[in-house]
């Protein structure tokens, strides 16, 4: 039996490999070595049908909805060569019922969209054309990179919800990116923390963000969590510097320079990950 879709969330501060990462799974960055597999598959060594195969499975939403779409195309035209390309619908008369239905669950129709350009729509409503683009070809896995980042406040939780609907009604994987816990926190199921380049820990969305493990994860739920003075006083600050090429070089741990429990092993030995209370962890805080 197979396990239900889940919302998999990816924290860490510019420049923890959140982009890079996403990319390689959208076969945008070819990796230097290692393998990612999908359904068994290596997605860097598909054929033509293959990667057509793949592309109908694994969709995105970009940060920016105004650079998804070229300001000189109809939007609608986008949603079309999606449903001829992915759905294999050649004449547009019959893809317009799918396209007005993915418009519908997103909260759109055709007729709001029909022969106009992005320059007539707010950000809020580009988004979940490219939400509902994304979602044509009903894909198993959807990769969301900072979708609400950019809109209105008041928009956020209204397309957050639309991830949700994703989800449960879709049945759709969601692997969604941010550097905001509040958001994460909301909408994530599971979540895995970054931190240059290094997984350092993974879990149930609850179990983490109660009662963090790596002192790099406290940090970052120490900026939205300081009102609870419980918490507060848990928590000991940690201060970021910019981005040190030297971190990603290191040999032990990447957090080691700014760790305030940093111990002489930390510095020259990468720390394994192991399981804790339904985690996954890297810190040799744990490590006895």
């Amino acid at each position: 039996m197979s396990e239900p879709p889940k919302i998999f969330v990816i924290v860490g501060e510019t420049g923890s490999g959140k982009s890079t990462l996403l990319k390689l799974i959208l076969r945008m960055l070819i990796p230097d070595g290692g393998t990612i597999l999908y359904k068994g598959r290596d997605i860097f060594k598909l054929n033509r049908e293959g990667v057509r195969w793949y592309r109908r499975e694994v969709q995105a939403v970009f940060q920016d909805p105004y650079e998804s779409f070229n300001p000189i195309r109809r939007v609608d035209t986008y949603l079309y060569d999606t449903a001829k390309f992915l759905l294999n619908i050649g004449k547009s008369i019959e893809a317009i019922p799918i396209i007005d239905e993915v418009l519908r669950f997103v909260g759109l129709d055709l007729e709001r969209i029909k022969g106009k350009s992005i320059k007539e729509f707010s950000g809020g409503e580009l988004q979940r054309v490219s939400i509902a683009r994304a979602i044509l070809s009903r894909p198993r896995l959807l990769v969301a990179d900072e979708p609400v980042s950019m809109l209105d406040a008041s928009l956020r939780v209204s397309v957050l919800n639309t991830f949700k609907e994703i989800r449960d009604k879709l049945g759709s994987s969601i692997i969604y990116v941010t550097h905001d816990l509040s958001t994460a926190y909301y909408i994530g199921d599971e979540i895995a923390v970054l931190y240059r380049g290094v997984l350092v820990e993974k879990g149930p969305m609850d179990v983490v963000y109660s009662e963090p493990l790596h002192p790099y994860t406290k940090m970052l739920l120490d900026s939205i969590l300081e009102p609870d003075i419980r918490i507060k006083e848990r928590i000991k600050p940690v201060k970021l510097s910019s981005i040190e090429i030297s971190e990603f070089l290191a040999p032990g741990c990447k957090f080691a320079n700014r760790c305030p429990y940093v111990k002489p092993i930390c510095s020259s030995k990468e720390p394994p990950s192991i399981d804790i209370d339904r985690r996954t962890v890297s810190c040799w805080l744990y490590i006895k």
